[in-house]
């Protein structure tokens, strides 16, 4: 009786670590966000989450690397490398997705609906300790004017209620959004105008931008201005405007529901 020698090609080197190394960056991508989100998020904070986009690229170019050797040698790990390129494509699609926004949105953090008079942050002592003891510092006329430019739909509200009624729909809207609504002034007084202070954070990684509403009453109605800033670095990738824009259709929805 004689025995058949089966001779199998070895595993690829690069498909092996290619699948190691996107399991790797997983992991640290993992626990980099659970770490960032406990805290105060800072920018130092976000180090260890681009380390893991780095090692997930790395593990993307090491996985195709492994094709071609496999497609010229004959080496097993197909599977290994499938894998590992479609993890690093999909821990890289939000990274793609910044970048974009990065390079087709200016580098603004701080959005008003009025451009020429923002509302002013309150600095009382609740609003300041919410806030960390920081009041968003004003923004230059030229930069607003580049608001303008990139989000033209960013504008008051304007509604025809009297400001009791406007200063109540507002803040129905900002605590419907998941504000954290920290102190609110009705229509009245020197000025006339209403006013809602709010913390609101992103769902993913708790960043928080600081909210304030204005609301003014007019001949015909009430308008309602509101700002958001973000915290964290100078650029919101068009996070502001877009909070913005949907407390602005929470309003058109509480309005049509009256």
């Amino acid at each position: 009786m004689h025995r058949r020698l089966v001779f199998e090609e070895p595993v690829s080197r690069a498909a092996l670590w290619s699948r190691r190394l996107a399991w790797f960056a997983l992991a640290v991508l993992v626990l980099a966000l659970l770490v960032f989100r406990s805290g105060e998020p800072t920018l130092e904070g976000l180090a260890p989450v681009v380390a893991a986009y780095g090692v997930a690229l790395l593990a993307l170019l090491l996985s195709l690397m492994a094709f071609a050797r496999i497609w010229q040698s004959g080496h097993r790990g197909v599977g290994m490398a499938a894998g590992a390129f479609l993890m690093g494509v999909l821990m890289l699609v939000p990274a793609a997705y910044v970048v974009f926004r990065l390079v087709t949105l200016p580098a603004l953090a701080d959005i008003s609906t009025d451009i020429d008079d923002p509302p002013a942050f309150s600095r009382s002592r609740v609003a300041l300790d919410a806030r960390a003891g920081r009041v968003p510092p004003d923004v230059p006329a030229e930069r607003r004017r580049l608001q303008r430019r990139a989000y033209p739909k960013t504008v008051p509200i304007v509604l025809e209620v009297p400001a009791e009624t406007a200063f109540d729909i507002a803040r129905r809207a900002a605590i419907a959004r998941g504000w954290q609504v920290l102190e609110a002034t009705r229509p009245g007084g020197r000025s006339g105008a209403g006013r809602i202070e709010a913390v609101a954070r992103s769902r993913l990684l708790r960043m928080a931008e600081d909210i304030t509403i204005r609301i003014r009453p007019r001949a015909d109605g009430s308008r309602i201005d509101i700002r958001s800033a973000s915290r964290l670095g100078p650029h919101d990738l068009g996070v502001n405007a877009g909070r913005i824009a949907a407390f602005a259709e929470e309003v058109e929805l509480l309005v049509e529901s009256r």
